[in-house]
Formats: structure tokens, C-alpha cells, sequence
């Protein structure tokens, strides 16, 4: 016997096979498979365009190996609930969202010292880099 397609409302609908019904033990496997890929690639760090302007303006200077480390920290942070945070440095304060894995804004230490943070809810304290 032969499949037709059925006809709802004068359409015509494709035949769908059935899904294959998975385990719940593949399912598990699956999510954990792509839960250690996820957390596993580190996502990149993004600077603000107002972030360069204030970094370039003050003068501050970050190699390669810091921004990763604040990269890092940052993903860290976000593990653990942080959506907004500050990260203090030796010679810099930067706002970063740990949720966009952005830097928002930068200031050298004397400049933080005079001013009220708000609206974070972490800091990271990377004061020897």
C-alpha cells in the first residue's frame, strides 16, 4: 500500500517519518559531549569601540598574555552568576560584562580610585599583572 500525503485545509502536507526515539542515556551523553565543547572553547574577548578610545587616551598597555588571563577570568566569573564586573589590574581598571565577554570601558588606577562603581555585581582582583 502506498503512502499519501495527507490534505488539511486543501494543502497538501508532507509524510513525515516518525523520529527515532533516543535513550535517555544518549541524551545525557549528548548534552554532556556538547557542555565540555561549549565551556571548553574559550570565547574571545571583545573591546569596545569606547573601550579602545579610552584605553589608547590613557595609555594603557595590555600584551597578548593579560588580555587572555582577564579573558579567562572573565568566563570564570561568568560561571558563577557575574553578568557585570570590575577587574582591577596593577595599572588599570577596567568595566567588563562577563555575560557579553566585552570590556566596556578602561581607566588607569588613579582616575579609579576618585570614582563610584555601579551596576556590577563581581570584581576581579588582578592587581600583580
Amino acid at each position: 500500500m502506498k503512502a499519501v500525503n495527507p490534505i488539511i485545509h486543501g494543502v497538501r502536507q508532507p509524510i513525515i517519518p516518525p523520529a527515532k526515539k533516543q535513550s535517555a542515556q544518549n541524551t545525557v551523553s549528548t548534552f554532556n559531549e556538547t557542555f565540555k565543547t561549549v565551556t571548553a572553547t574559550p570565547k574571545e574577548l571583545i573591546i569596545s569601540k569606547h573601550a579602545v578610545q579610552r584605553l589608547t587616551e590613557r595609555g594603557i598597555h595590555l600584551n597578548e598574555t593579560e588580555w587572555n588571563l582577564i579573558g579567562e577570568k572573565l568566563s570564570e566569573a561568568k560561571s558563577k552568576g557575574v553578568t557585570d564586573s570590575l577587574v582591577v589590574l596593577k595599572d588599570a581598571t577596567l568595566v567588563a560584562s562577563a555575560q557579553n565577554h566585552t570590556i566596556i570601558t578602561a581607566m588607569n588606577r588613579e582616575e579609579a580610585t576618585a570614582h563610584l562603581f555601579t551596576n556590577i555585581n563581581g570584581a576581579i582582583l588582578m592587581d600583580t599583572l
